[in-house]
């Protein structure tokens, strides 16, 4: 079975790396609150986006910033990157496909919005999935298929940083005690 039908089947699935178990949840959590990287970028179609980025800190608030971009964490958040020693360091940032909005054709507003030059368009029914590179990660957003977008043109997307996760580049892992003030 590819990943969707076991998730449309399973009450409770084991995702499995290598012969180790990864993470045994029901599918929306494995969906919405992945153990670590492996998870996430298993589950989803298109696959969860991935970015290096700096934690630094600008005007007392914690950012981060990957390429030309740069997306401010929550309170909690950056209290927790500050508490351990995250400032001045690199960390994985991931966000779903679904979690970039075009900014032109939505009603959502958020707070941080991130510029991309549009490499693929590809329409799928009622949504187009975007594709760009941004700081030597390629990343996809799924949006409305009313949008202006186009191949070669520059897009201002909208991130929604309450959906996105943290990684930790050398374990790997979100779910440990340091995430668990945020999760």
């Amino acid at each position: 079975h590819d990943q969707t039908e076991a998730m449309t089947l399973g009450t409770r699935i084991v995702v499995m790396n290598k012969g180790v178990i990864q993470q045994v949840d029901t599918p929306k959590n494995l969906y919405n609150n992945p153990d670590n990287l492996f998870v996430a970028g298993f589950i989803g179609s298109p696959q969860m986006n991935f970015v290096k980025c700096d934690v630094v800190e600008k005007d007392e608030k914690i950012c981060l910033v990957f390429g030309d971009n740069t997306v401010v964490v929550s309170d909690n958040r950056a209290s927790t990157l500050r508490e351990n020693g995250y400032v001045g360091k690199k960390i994985m940032m991931g966000i779903r496909p679904e979690n970039l909005h075009d900014k032109e054709k939505t009603s959502k507003v958020f707070n941080d919005v991130i510029k991309a030059t549009v490499s693929v368009y590809e329409l799928v029914g009622s949504e187009v999935y975007l594709y760009f590179d941004i700081a030597d990660s390629n990343m996809v957003a799924r949006v409305n298929a009313n949008t202006d977008a186009a191949v070669g043109k520059e897009v201002e997307l909208y991130l929604d940083s309450s959906a996105m996760h943290l990684f930790d580049l050398e374990t790997e892992n979100l779910k440990n005690k340091m995430w668990d003030e945020y999760e």
